[in-house]
């Protein structure tokens, strides 16, 4: 600031060749030095120096050491973290919230013994770990990992996987709509614009009807039918308009969630303690500002992401939209604070593209367990806190030393960021694009991925050394990458293309497709676990718990989503007659 005040003084001066002895020395970094100062010990060059101004300013503005008032991009990084004021007295009760100490010290020594038992209790298995082996790159040690091989599916497992897809009834996707709306009242959590209370009659059928245009990517035209008033046009098109938010829509998925969870099979596949995060992309191909290009996921066109968190029980439990195809360790936390059902995960697992040394640190902080599916381990660094411990056949691979000093410097100000986290006061979103602005990580920033390093490196270990949990990875990101093939089938109309213009309604629309996918997974697995009781009854198969943990309710082959198409026409229509003109004036004509 002392740079930018100086170089606006020089403006409109008269003389052609302004004396820099004044300039502000401090911000000239070694990259400029010898550029600006030219052998002298104060600035000479002015063109020089103010390139240097520039540069380093609109760095800070990146790093938001610097910011501008009143912005909403450039502002004051710190206005919605807890404020100064009442930062002492909550400060006691924020840690006792995350179970974390005040003295930075003493965290650090916990995690050095458990990065310690990690890294032996690592080493120590690796002479009877096929996985993993120690090879030589460029004269240093990398540990590389074998991928997983496919499971094998036992005889058991593939007679019950075909025995139970024939036993579910063929149905049509309103019919599953209307039936999981019976047996749950989801629609009861659907209310008017207004918050107005009274309820129109059939509101519930309006409701479902609508939610299948809108699942399906297709207009109101198919579902309308004059002859009944709650499926009439002028019906669904207020329905539309008043009933399908984000809001409404997000407490439909809740009961969603709660049913799916009390059906005896879920349990075999899990408690709810996991979810999966991953994306689903869709062009969007008319003009919006809520669309970013991508040649790999769009081609020429521009697109969105539909960004997925899937529980281990295969219900969906919270998504949101994000232009084109930004970086996911942006938006991951928004899920893990964000969602709003009975089930709460402590362990979110990801692609590789969701991680990042600041994810790491955020999610130790808050509490949770970040397990992404790392592509790559020969080029991955381990970390460790001194050099006092000798790590065996690791001790290679563990080169980097963490900056200690950064975190406990900063740490005031780390948990004053996990408080305001878990506290609301500022959104996942928002902080991520603080703390890695630009690609450039501020101070704090810097200070959270360093704490980050530690905890990676502890999920590495645990990584590289646990088969069993590679695996479980990969079962539960296979059951997201599964759920997305069926929300593209239900997505079939107008080529699968998005065509909402502005973000709201690219949510709305997208809510109601995880919505309706929510219900196929539900009405799969209600049938599914009828299914497998008529099968233990009847005794002509057996029916072993390891095969029914690795059954899925994601196949639709039995549900026809395309709609039904009748075939038949009226009696006087066959006789030579004309159908009736349309009224213009009607609008349900």
């Amino acid at each position: 600031m002392e740079g930018l005040t100086f170089l606006k003084s020089l403006e409109g001066k008269a003389s052609p060749r302004p004396k820099m002895e004044d300039a502000p020395p401090t911000l000239v970094n070694r990259a400029w030095h010898s550029l600006v100062y030219q052998q002298q010990h104060r600035p000479q060059d002015r063109r020089y120096y103010t390139f240097c101004v520039l540069e380093r300013l609109q760095e800070a503005l990146k790093k938001r050491e610097l910011f501008i008032s009143p912005s909403e991009r450039w502002g004051n990084p710190r206005a919605k973290l807890i404020l100064d004021e009442n930062w002492p007295s909550l400060r006691p009760q924020i840690c006792r919230t995350l179970s974390r100490n005040v003295d930075p010290k003493v965290e650090l020594t916990a995690l050095e013994g458990q990065l310690n038992r990690a890294y032996l209790r690592t080493a120590a298995n690796l002479p009877t770990n096929a996985a993993v082996r120690i090879e030589q790159k460029a004269g240093e040690d990398r540990v590389v990992l074998t991928p997983l091989d496919k499971l094998p599916e036992s005889a058991s497992l593939v007679i019950l996987k075909e025995t139970v897809a024939a036993m579910l009834p063929k149905v049509d996707l309103a019919e599953v709509i209307l039936e999981i709306a019976a047996r749950t009242n989801f629609t009861a959590g659907f209310t008017h614009l207004s918050e107005n209370q009274a309820r129109v009659e059939d509101l519930a059928l309006s409701v479902c009807a609508v939610l299948l245009t809108e699942a399906c990517n297709i207009s109101l035209e198919p579902v309308v039918q004059r002859s009944q008033p709650a499926l009439k046009r002028d019906r669904l098109g207020w329905v539309q308009q008043n009933y399908i938010r984000a809001e409404t829509i997000t407490r439909a998925n809740a009961t969603l969630v709660e049913a799916q969870s009390l059906i005896p099979l879920v349990q075999s596949w899990g408690g709810g303690e996991v979810a999966s995060a991953d994306g689903l992309r869709f062009v969007v191909p008319i003009r919006t500002l809520n669309a970013r290009p991508n040649s790999k996921y769009f081609g020429s066109e521009r697109g969105i992401t539909y960004y997925n968190f899937i529980s281990d029980q295969f219900s969906g439990i919270y998504a949101l939209v994000i232009p084109g195809t930004l970086r996911d360790s942006l938006y991951l936390l928004e899920g893990v604070l964000g969602q709003q059902t009975v089930l709460q995960p402590t362990e979110f697992m990801t692609d590789t593209a969701g991680a990042s040394n600041v994810i790491y640190g955020l999610f130790w902080l808050l509490g949770y367990q970040f397990s992404p599916r790392l592509a790559d381990l020969s080029d991955a660094r381990y970390w460790r806190l001194n050099y006092d411990t000798n790590y065996g056949a690791l001790e290679g691979v563990a080169r980097h030393k963490v900056n200690t000093n950064l975190i406990t410097q900063n740490w005031d100000d780390i948990l004053r960021v996990a408080g305001s986290l878990k506290l609301g006061t500022i959104t996942p979103t928002e902080l991520m694009r603080t703390l890695q602005g630009g690609g450039r990580a501020s101070t704090l920033g810097r200070a959270i991925g360093e704490l980050g390093r530690l905890c990676k490196t502890l999920y590495i270990l645990t990584y590289i050394d646990d088969e069993g949990y590679r695996r479980r990875i990969l079962t539960q990101l296979n059951r997201g990458e599964s759920r997305h093939t069926m929300a593209r089938v239900v997505f079939h109309g107008r080529r699968g293309e998005l065509r909402q213009r502005y973000r709201e309604g690219q949510e709305d629309q997208l809510g109601a497709l995880g919505l309706v996918v929510n219900m196929l997974v539900l009405w799969n697995t209600i049938y599914m676990d009828a299914a497998l009781n008529q099968l233990r009854q009847e005794g002509k198969i057996e029916v072993k718990l390891e095969d029914i943990a690795r059954l899925s309710p994601l196949g639709f082959e039995h549900c026809n989503l395309l709609g039904r198409y009748h075939f038949s026409v009226p009696e006087y229509i066959q006789q030579g007659q004309l159908r009736p003109l349309r009224n213009p004036t009607d609008p349900n004509d």
